[in-house]
């Protein structure tokens, strides 16, 4: 539908945008002449967005790296009856491909996706949602986890790693 066409030679939105604009030609010149003089720690700081750690950065959860140990990485020739394509990205797999198996469901996925997944603080297939870690192996995961926490530091003998071992 529209504005009509009266609307677009309003006088009001035009000398608002032209008054922006010099504003925002003041405040540039301002900010540079602060700078030259030295006098910058008077400037406010620039509105900067964060940014996204690189992929290749250490920054894992402490349930992530340790499900990691957990979970073996294979070579793709190295199993028997393997399907074909990786279900996180869809590609196919390759004979020198590093994959991972998960011990709950079975299901196989590259190296990455899946690492990709747990960064994300994923504890689940991406495929089924089965949990990463089996029953049985959960309580020791658990304790792991607390210890590599170093929370059973801060509370010494209380905690309940400790208080299990009684």
């Amino acid at each position: 539908m529209g504005f009509p066409v009266c609307y677009t030679d309003l006088f009001l939105p035009k000398l608002l945008v032209h008054v922006l604009t010099i504003l925002g030609f003041i405040r540039k010149f301002i900010s540079t002449l602060l700078t030259i003089l030295g006098l910058e720690n008077y400037l406010e700081p620039e509105m900067s967005f964060p940014t996204r750690p690189d992929s290749n950065s250490e920054l894992h959860s402490l349930s992530a790296t340790l499900i990691r140990e957990l979970l073996h990485v294979v070579k793709f020739s190295d199993l028997v009856d393997p399907p074909e394509s990786c279900a996180v990205c869809l590609y196919e797999f390759d004979g020198e491909d590093e994959i991972r198996r998960l011990m709950n469901c079975r299901h196989i996925f590259h190296r990455c996706c899946l690492d990709r997944w747990m960064d994300h603080d994923q504890k689940t297939c991406p495929l089924c949602r089965t949990a990463f870690i089996p029953d049985d192996m959960q309580e020791s995961f658990n304790e792991r986890l607390w210890l590599a926490s170093g929370i059973s530091d801060f509370y010494g003998e209380y905690s309940p790693v400790a208080a299990a071992g009684l």
